[in-house]
């Protein structure tokens, strides 16, 4: 539930007149456009505002993953968690540009989902299947009839190779859409053919510090041009679509421009007239009432009605702020739109009845704001597990005790409602079944028009004779969750094959009601319970490979929960299957290591030089500043020098502990990320940019040593091919492009058809100490418990 203090917040970020005016703004246009991305911030939100707050224009923004293999610049989530975060992100970056969303993908156990980095749309096809990422897209248009498409970015090389997959599956899932023929399954649930009216590309280069797009952009056939200032707020449209972004705070988005951008060059490639320069990307198409119209043989009284409509929506919107005005006005609006409903012929209704639908709900949706009909509604609490139960508040605003008022939970499957106060606040009592199926954690769409979440609540009021209704979201998401969250400390076990030891101390943490903890274990090892634990026996002679033991919580399989809580969008959480993984290697550890750690906050580095079995410390504000040669070897995570101001104070001593002995090894950070060539390394490093040229995407490639006895690769460890085998996702990323003589490159790698890179590993010997800068996702790889990751890591971190 929120505190007083968040729901202070969520209404100062959205006052009451603004959230009228957005809804009376959308009232504007008959027009839908999507904007088509890969990633949670792919939308082109500075123009997305124009389009929706000063066009009218319904706004969809469809992607296509949730992000969940990018970065997190603000904590320690990755994969599925990010995933969630992401989408939360890119739902809140849309609500304040009052826009949709529709999801392709749908989470990391999907087939369409973000993996990371690819350089081509046939690399990202082999993962995603191209003929599913059509369909889905298909599927999107007819659900949701745009008459305009546009990616973000351009099909050119130089480009993420996802950004190119989905902006070639948008231009094809077009033509397929429109084909009767086509994906027949659709027509059963009740879709029909649609025809994007334009599809446009984007007439700008997507080239920068990642990118460089090899082809120019095509040549612009309009310019959107954002003319002045949103009414309610009176901020330029393109300082709102910055709001908007700020949102993607994982990604380190919220920027503050000098000046809001205003212009979007466009070039239309597909339009039944051909492509052509135009004065609106509105040309030609029903851009409102008044224009539907001039539908051919249209009954004159369905004309007359169609404008009156426009009419009257337009003296709701001059009236604003005066809600009696406004309602009045609506009113008028909606018993016209009655009349076209009822008495358009089929020909206009096959084409328009979508306008016509989603105009009578926008109309309602404002008519209800107006006449403040609503106030917020709750769930307390607002996660329960099967046989659990919850209070749904809902409370009603000012204009709801004169009328006649029906408020209906929305709820998921097997949770049920009883009602308990008839009075202003309505009271429910919420009750899930013992066998109540537990919510997804990943939904398939957002709509700025409410009714979105697991359970929403649907209003409807008795308003100048006529029924008006509207859903609303719950304040938090409401979720069916397991009872219990087990937490394995430690998670993971690294077990070398030469080690005398054979139990390990586990800890079984349940969080929950009290319920019996049991493992399910695989023949060599057994799980005993001790008083403070758990102990894991190894039985039998450890063999080389990763096994799993899956603890059970009254005799079914335990989950992890992992909330998620972060100011700009919320609680939320994550759930995975509990497991504990045993990883047994042939691993080595170097003699006389003792590691510093300095994390950035992005891996989980320390954690695993400490699984290791290293004497490893991490190394806060205070010890950067002490004695540093109580250590060997210093390990700086990826990021840490844009993240920490303490690092980047404590350079010149880091510097400084290599020429007395020490061993530095810095792991792969972008050239965005507070790294100065001449300053931040020992000596000088050059990072790649852009980024795409610097990078081996993917983890298969042949990886060749450069200088098999260096002693990095000889010991303690022997590096070999079988090193290279099985890893996740990529080999590196943010490669030194040039370096210092001083350095000597240990590793060469490239992905197919290009030409090999040099600066994945290298290392250098100054003065009585080394300095190594390696690129590698071996972060990434240990989280994966790849064994080669380890084995090199143990070597990375060998005093100097």
């Amino acid at each position: 539930m929120l505190t007083a203090r968040e729901r202070i917040e969520r209404q100062m970020v959205e006052p009451s007149l603004i959230r009228l005016h957005r809804k009376l703004s959308q009232l504007k246009s008959t027009v839908t456009m999507m904007n088509t991305g890969a990633h949670p911030d792919d939308e082109r939100n500075e123009m997305l505002a124009w389009f929706r707050l000063g066009l009218g224009m319904r706004v969809i923004i469809a992607c296509s993953t949730r992000g969940e293999g990018g970065q997190n610049a603000l904590g320690p989530e990755r994969l599925g968690s990010l995933g969630v975060l992401r989408s939360r992100e890119l739902e809140a970056a849309a609500r304040t540009i009052d826009a949709d969303v529709s999801w392709l993908g749908h989470g990391p156990a999907d087939p369409v989902h973000d993996f990371g980095f690819s350089k081509d749309g046939d690399a990202t096809f082999t993962r995603w299947g191209e003929a599913r990422v059509v369909e889905r897209l298909v599927r999107a248009y007819r659900m949701e009839r745009p008459d305009i498409v546009i990616p973000t970015f351009l099909d050119v090389p130089g480009q993420h190779g996802h950004h190119r997959a989905m902006t070639r599956a948008a231009e094809t899932a077009i033509g397929l859409a429109a084909d009767p023929e086509a994906y027949p399954e659709h027509f059963a649930e009740g879709l029909k053919p649609w025809r994007v009216a334009k599809y446009y590309l984007p007439a700008w280069s997507g080239g920068g510090d990642t990118y460089d797009d090899e082809v120019p952009p095509p040549d612009a056939t309009i310019t959107v041009l954002a003319v002045g200032r949103e009414p309610a707020t009176g901020a330029e449209y393109g300082r709102i679509g910055e709001w908007s972004r700020y949102y993607h705070a994982s990604q380190g988005m919220g920027h503050w421009p000098k000046q809001a951008q205003k212009a979007w060059p466009l070039h239309l490639k597909l339009c039944s007239a051909g492509s052509r320069m135009e004065q609106s990307v509105l040309d030609d198409l029903p851009a409102s009432l008044t224009v539907l119209a001039d539908f051919s043989s249209l009954p004159a009284n369905v004309a007359a009605a169609l404008r009156s409509a426009d009419s009257a929506i337009a003296a709701a919107i001059s009236a604003f702020p005066d809600r009696d005005a406004i309602v009045e006005a609506l009113t008028e609006a909606a018993g016209w739109l009655d009349i076209v409903g009822s008495s358009a012929p089929g020909a206009f209704m096959a084409l328009h009845s979508h306008r016509l639908a989603r105009k009578q709900a926008q109309v309602d949706a404002a008519i209800l704001d107006a006449a403040a009909i609503f106030e917020s509604a709750h769930a307390d609490p607002s996660v329960i597990s099967p046989g659990g139960a919850a209070t749904l508040t809902v409370e009603l605003g000012e204009g709801a005790s004169a009328r006649k008022v029906e408020v209906l939970p929305v709820l998921p499957e097997g949770v049920s409602s009883s009602i308990q106060s008839l009075a202003h606040e309505r009271i429910f009592a919420l009750t899930a079944a013992s066998d109540a199926p537990l919510t997804g954690l990943y939904l398939p769409a957002w709509s700025a028009l409410g009714g979105n979440g697991h359970a929403h609540v649907k209003v409807s009021a008795e308003i100048g004779g006529r029924t008006v209704s509207g859903n609303y979201d719950l304040a938090e998401p409401f979720a069916v969750a397991p009872a219990h969250s087990l937490t394995l400390l430690p998670d993971a076990l690294l077990v070398p094959l030469a080690s005398p030891q054979t139990e390990w101390a586990i800890k079984a943490d349940i969080a929950g009601p009290s319920a019996p903890v049991s493992f399910k274990t695989p023949a060599g090892w057994t799980m005993n319970k001790t008083d403070g634990g758990w102990i894991a026996s190894a039985t039998g002679g450890a063999k080389t490979g990763l096994i799993e033991i899956e603890p059970q919580i009254d005799g079914r399989p335990a989950f992890q929960i992992t909330p998620i809580a972060y100011r700009h969008v919320g609680r939320a959480s994550f759930r995975s299957p509990a497991a504990l993984k045993i990883l047994s290697l042939d691993l080595k550890l170097p003699e006389g290591a003792r590691v510093g750690y300095v994390g950035g906050g992005a891996d989980r580095v320390g954690l695993w030089l400490t699984r290791l079995g290293l004497d490893v410390t991490e190394l806060d504000a205070a010890a950067l500043s002490g004695d540093l040669s109580r250590f060997t070897t210093i390990v700086v995570g990826i990021f840490a020098f844009g993240t920490r101001r303490d690092l980047a104070a404590a350079t010149e001593r880091l510097h400084r502990f290599v020429e007395n002995g020490g061993h530095l090894v810095t792991l792969y950070h972008r050239p965005s990320d507070g790294w100065d060539p001449m300053q931040t390394p020992v000596r000088r490093i050059e990072i790649g940019s852009p980024s795409l040229r610097w990078r081996v995407t993917d983890p298969r490639s042949e990886v060749t040593v450069l200088t098999p006895d260096h002693i990095l690769l000889k010991g303690p460890n022997v590096i070999d091919p079988e090193d290279w085998q099985g890893w996740d996702k990529e080999r590196g990323l943010y490669f030194a492009s040039r370096w210092d003589d001083v350095y000597e490159p240990l590793l060469a790698m490239h992905d197919p058809d290009e030409q090999p890179l040099k600066g994945a590993l290298i290392s250098a010997a100054i003065g009585k100490g080394r300095h190594t800068h390696t690129s590698l996702v071996l972060h990434h790889q240990m989280d994966r418990l790849v064994p080669g990751a380890f084995r090199l890591m143990a070597n990375l971190v060998r005093p100097a």
